[in-house]
């Protein structure tokens, strides 16, 4: 069943909607607190989810007035565009270095450049799809980077033995494997219905596991923060000052844990964020205070 006189099923249609809204609601809150790197990567994500959904709906539709054969490298290019992104927002998103060469140098080595030799330069020579070709190598990869990416997030859960962030991370790999099998739809031509259900239920469950993160995250902040209010720290100078400088609840947090004599490592072990994350909060802090040292920011926030 299409929809509007496209070519759009029905059901890609209900997931580009519910998907829109999910994009939306999640941009919201990245606006509220840019400093959220992972959210930022995932709303990447999102919307290069969204651009498939859209190009691999629409296209290829005659009534439309470019070539078929432009839609035809629209579509599939969107769907190559988006299962490189996987290895970098693994790397960036979960801090897995191990990924790094991949994210750089193999995604456009063994992603890109097929997509360029057959989907374009071939198409344009011979006048038609060669996807048999085509989809071979981006196969064979697609295997290699479930792999990689299983045993990056395995490696990292050995150093750091943090279970909740490993079933996390888990949780997230299991929700993407599903485009390993996109080359496979592209070799058989399976019905459109059957790729979007395939490749889209994945992307609703990092959505839930992304909201489920961001609850957990800010009862566990607004706790710390009664903690710490507790304990001395919430003085209504330094409440007045964060207002005046407007801090985010967890720069905030981090400024008590500095003041506490926790060292950068010390609290990204014990906010389960990665040591960039926290050099980033920082630097955020040192903006907006103004200060150039540690010294500086507690003498304004504290008055001491």
């Amino acid at each position: 069943m299409l929809v509007f006189g496209t070519q759009i099923h029905i059901v890609t249609f209900l997931f580009i909607v519910l998907e829109t809204g999910m994009f939306l609601f999640q941009l919201f809150y990245y606006l509220f607190r840019p400093q959220d790197e992972q959210r930022k990567w995932y709303l990447i994500l999102l919307f290069l989810m969204l651009f498939y959904n859209i190009t691999g709906g629409l296209f290829p539709d005659p009534n439309i007035g470019f070539p078929v054969s432009v839609q035809l490298m629209v579509a599939y290019g969107s769907g190559f565009l988006m299962a490189s992104y996987f290895p970098f927002y693994f790397y960036r998103a979960f801090a897995l270095p191990s990924l790094r060469w991949h994210a750089y140098f193999g995604v456009p080595l063994f992603l890109f450049l097929p997509y360029i030799i057959f989907f374009i330069v071939d198409f344009a020579i011979k006048g038609h799809l060669n996807l048999k070709y085509g989809m071979i190598v981006p196969f064979i990869y697609a295997m290699v980077l479930l792999y990689v990416m299983f045993r990056a997030i395995r490696r990292k859960h050995k150093q750091e033995r943090n279970a909740h962030q490993y079933l996390e991370e888990i949780a997230m790999y299991c929700a993407i494997t599903p485009w390993a099998s996109l080359s496979f739809f592209g070799l058989v031509e399976s019905s459109q219905l059957v790729e979007v259900v395939c490749t889209n239920t994945g992307i609703i469950g990092i959505t839930i596991l992304v909201i489920w993160r961001s609850i957990k995250n800010a009862r566990l902040e607004y706790t710390r923060l009664l903690e710490l209010a507790r304990v001395g720290e919430g003085t209504q100078v330094f409440e007045e000052m964060c207002r005046y400088y407007k801090l985010t609840s967890r720069e905030i947090e981090i400024v008590l844990l500095v003041r506490q004599g926790l060292t950068y490592k010390e609290i990204s072990t014990k906010l389960f964020i990665a040591g960039k994350t926290v050099e980033n909060h920082i630097q955020h802090i040192f903006e907006k205070t103004e200060a150039n040292n540690k010294i500086a920011l507690l003498h304004k926030l504290f008055n001491a």
